[in-house]
């Protein structure tokens, strides 16, 4: 997969870049492997629409690593699955000597990738994540990019079903830490499929509180 160009968009080939490459080929589905890939491309074409400046590197290691929380070698249940995905993120850039403000960059791309609306006001990296997830789950963008490349990146990384399949991928990886969900859009999904799953409700819990009143 050397210099490998999808869409009009180049695909990092530095030895960082196809070392995650393989780390999440061998640790997700290939559905969450294409997807992941995908959410990088359609986040470079949102950027270059846009007319961004961004670190491609940082990109495709955002896109790659943020649904890692979903796969059982990186799953947790004592946290968001998001940050399961940016804790190894950031411990593999360490590994390849990124320290600092870019692998915060990273880091927080990753983690806000479920926030609506402030990854977009964030640095590009961090933007572009949330916009290649927004258009690739919610089709939020669709149409800011033309057919063509759309049929490109579908044609690399098909998507069978995948409407239904990545809402049974949210729903297996964050089914058994539920309070995780309280105030972000993975309460929908386990509202939807999990029997006698309950929302944590944010009034009762500021009625509940220790405080007298």
């Amino acid at each position: 997969m050397t210099n490998e160009t999808i869409a009009g968009v180049r695909v990092p080939d530095s030895a960082l870049a196809r070392e995650a490459t393989e780390l999440v080929r061998e640790a997700a589905s290939p559905l969450l492997f294409d997807h992941s890939r995908r959410v990088f491309l359609f986040g470079a074409l949102r950027g270059a629409e846009q007319g961004l400046e961004f670190d491609p590197e940082l990109l495709y290691v955002g896109a790659m690593f943020h649904d890692l929380g979903l796969t059982g070698r990186f799953a947790r249940t004592d946290q968001r699955f998001e940050i399961d995905g940016a804790d190894e993120a950031r411990r593999f850039l360490a590994a390849h000597g990124i320290t600092g403000e870019p692998a915060d960059r990273v880091w927080t791309a990753i983690a806000l990738h479920t926030t609506p609306e402030i990854p977009l006001r964030m640095a590009p990296e961090i933007a572009l994540v949330t916009r290649g997830v927004e258009l690739d789950v919610l089709g939020i963008g669709y149409h800011a990019v033309p057919a063509e490349r759309r049929e490109a990146v579908v044609a690399a990384h098909p998507r069978p079903d995948f409407k239904n399949r990545i809402l049974a991928a949210f729903t297996e990886g964050v089914k058994d830490r539920p309070e995780t969900t309280f105030g972000n859009v993975k309460a929908d999904v386990l509202a939807h499929f999990v029997p006698g799953f309950e929302r944590g409700d944010f009034v009762e819990v500021v009625k509940g509180s220790d405080w007298a009143e």
